[in-house]
């Protein structure tokens, strides 16, 4: 038995018929021994690669009574092989291991009027089998966890139907050629297998088509392998990843067109050579009832891993969406990458963003956009974007960008209309980061904001919002954990938000008695340790107010009571100062707008009048420049 090489440091091979028939696979912590649950089936007859005592149907075996526990507390597991600690294990809301993949299938088939299950079989088929009656019937399949595929691609312009097999392993020879004999019953010109390059799918269903030709069906097969990820040329080929989908879409319409069996694989070959996708994790899954395939520390990611938890070619820290996007394209286009797509400026894509399985909507929003951007400005044309779930890994969270070059004719095939329930509803339009955006409309009268309050009550006002501010901004942690307890966990991060947005504007005016000049334009207080003339002078406290006075050139403003009902801001009351306002623009201004010191205007005398000192005081203060 042939091993693969591994492909990076750390990395043990392992035998190719392990993970059931998945891609050869070199693993993060060495072997995998069976008692982890990675033998091809949970039980003896599940139909995996090397597995001896298949049904005679070929369907899957009846689940031993002795499952019927939880998977989390006791998992079903082969009599010899001691039971593995819900600590050991992910959490699945399943009914028991070895019947989630049937469980599955069957929800979907109880919830989809168009798709029947064959009998005896994990086999899904089109309702309408008599719908297919002189054209070429499509079938594909393969392991259990890549949900919506293949199942949910069943329907009128994709695929005729789907063979399931364990969760990611192959599906059995015998359901793979009772499908075979089911859509040649139904009147079918002829078979064509999809097949993604793993060596499982590759054994299993080559045998069946070996089978079913000795039998006189007219069947072919497609190997599809699109993977971008490794530099050299692999023994096993490129691994079959979510352009397996593009596939099924463009053979399925060429099918529903009329097309014959040797068109659909000419053409459907053709388009999968001009093909990549790459894919990048942020944390493994895991089969029921079995640990993580593999582990990522918490600042980590890979690329260029497999839809199974396979390796990929290196493992990075975790950077923004758009690094992410710019890294992965990148590598897939490189010249030196003997698996790279051939990207050139002015070509025509169909590119698809491909939920791993764990990955929210808005990151996988932000990872779309940033894809479309970054083929932009390399001169690509966005033909069509595809973005959602279309082949996951169980709960893996991670992306997959998948990019299809393409023509007038294959754009027609992707625009064909189909009733697969999986496939979006997709406008027949290019993909652009900049789009016309619709006018806001225009308030009726305008509304006029009154005057921010320059006297002390402002200055006051000011301050007690800014320790609010900075209490909320501390308390965020805090508040959040309280709120974890009651709701959704977003109580700080909700009032640190608004205090951020508060104090934007009070940064931004700063605490100055007086605009400067151009209007409507505040000075944006820069507070030295030692105050001086070319800053805005805060309005010292109540109690030091009698005792000094701001620096620089002053104007008394008119007597006015001091038992005023509204004091103004020039009130002649001790310490109620207001400077006057400038001429020009400030001598210093902002920090970004900071002018050299012209040197002091000549001083003049002005005589400070009585009632604001003692009588007969004739303290000189120097007069405002004119």
């Amino acid at each position: 038995m042939q091993q693969r090489p591994s492909s990076s440091p750390g990395r043990v091979p392992v035998p190719e018929a392990k993970r059931g028939g998945a891609a050869p696979r070199p693993v993060r912590r060495g072997p995998i021994p069976k008692r982890h649950g990675f033998h091809p089936a949970p039980f003896p007859g599940l139909g995996g690669v090397g597995s001896s005592t298949t049904r005679a149907g070929g369907g899957p075996p009846p689940v031993p009574t002795s499952c019927s526990a939880p998977a989390a507390v006791t998992l079903c597991r082969s009599p010899w092989l001691p039971p593995l600690s819900a600590a050991q294990v992910s959490k699945k809301l399943v009914n028991s291991v070895a019947s989630c993949a049937d469980d599955a299938l069957a929800g979907l088939v109880a919830c989809n009027p168009g798709i029947r299950l064959l009998q005896g079989h994990r086999v899904a088929l089109r309702a309408d089998l008599e719908g297919i009656r002189g054209r070429v019937a499509l079938l594909s399949g393969g392991g259990s966890g890549h949900e919506p595929a293949h199942a949910g691609y069943i329907g009128k312009g994709m695929l005729t139907g789907v063979v399931a097999g364990a969760v990611f392993a192959s599906p059995a020879v015998g359901s793979i050629l009772a499908a075979i004999r089911a859509v040649t019953r139904a009147g079918a010109a002829g078979t064509l297998l999809i097949v993604k390059n793993y060596t499982g799918d590759r054994l299993n269903f080559g045998l069946a088509l070996e089978r079913a030709r000795a039998e006189g069906a007219a069947v072919q097969m497609v190997v599809v392998g699109d993977d971008s990820a490794f530099a050299a040329p692999k023994k096993a080929g490129r691994r079959g990843l979510c352009g397996t989908v593009l596939v099924h879409k463009v053979a399925g319409a060429l099918a529903e067109a009329g097309a014959s069996l040797n068109e659909i694989v000419k053409t459907v070959s053709a388009a999968a050579k001009a093909m990549g996708t790459l894919g990048l994790s942020l944390s493994p899954c895991s089969v029921p009832g079995s640990k993580p395939t593999f582990q990522l520390a918490h600042d980590e990611m890979e690329l260029g891993l497999g839809i199974h938890g396979e390796a990929g070619v290196r493992r990075m820290k975790v950077v923004s969406a758009d690094e992410a996007v710019e890294t992965m394209l990148t590598h897939m286009t490189d010249p030196s990458n003997a698996s790279r797509l051939p990207l050139s400026p002015g070509s025509s894509v169909v590119l698809v963003v491909n939920n791993l399985g764990g990955l929210s909507y808005l990151e996988l929003g932000i990872v779309a956009g940033a894809a479309v951007r970054s083929l932009e400005s390399r001169g690509v044309h966005v033909a069509r974007a595809l973005v959602g779930s279309f082949m996951t890994a169980l709960e893996m969270a991670g992306v997959s960008l998948t990019l299809m070059l393409v023509d007038e004719e294959l754009l027609r095939l992707i625009d064909a209309k189909t009733t697969a329930m999986a496939w979006p509803n997709l406008a027949a339009a290019p993909a652009m980061s900049r789009r016309e955006e619709v006018p806001a409309p225009k308030e009726e009268a305008e509304t006029v904001q009154p005057a921010t309050g320059t006297g002390p009550g402002g200055q006051r006002a000011q301050l007690v919002l800014e320790r609010v501010c900075s209490t909320l901004l501390a308390l965020e942690d805090e508040l959040d954990e309280l709120d974890r307890a009651a709701g959704d966990g977003d109580c700080g991060h909700t009032h640190a938000r608004a205090a951020r947005g508060t104090e934007e504007p009070l940064q931004v005016t700063g605490p100055c008695w007086t605009r400067c000049a151009p209007p409507a334009r505040s000075c944006k207080a820069c507070a030295p340790p030692e105050p001086t003339r070319c800053r805005c002078w805060p309005p010292p406290c109540r109690a030091r107010r009698p005792r000094r006075r701001p620096p620089g050139t002053w104007k008394l403003a008119p007597a006015e009571p001091v038992t005023s009902a509204r004091p103004s801001c020039c009130s002649r009351t001790p310490g109620r100062w207001r400077r006057r306002p400038c001429c020009g623009p400030c001598w210093r201004g902002c920090k970004a707008e900071r002018r050299p010191i012209p040197p002091p205007p000549p001083r003049q005398p002005l005589l400070c009048p009585p009632a604001l000192g003692v009588a007969g005081d004739q303290t000189a203060l120097p007069a405002h420049p004119q």
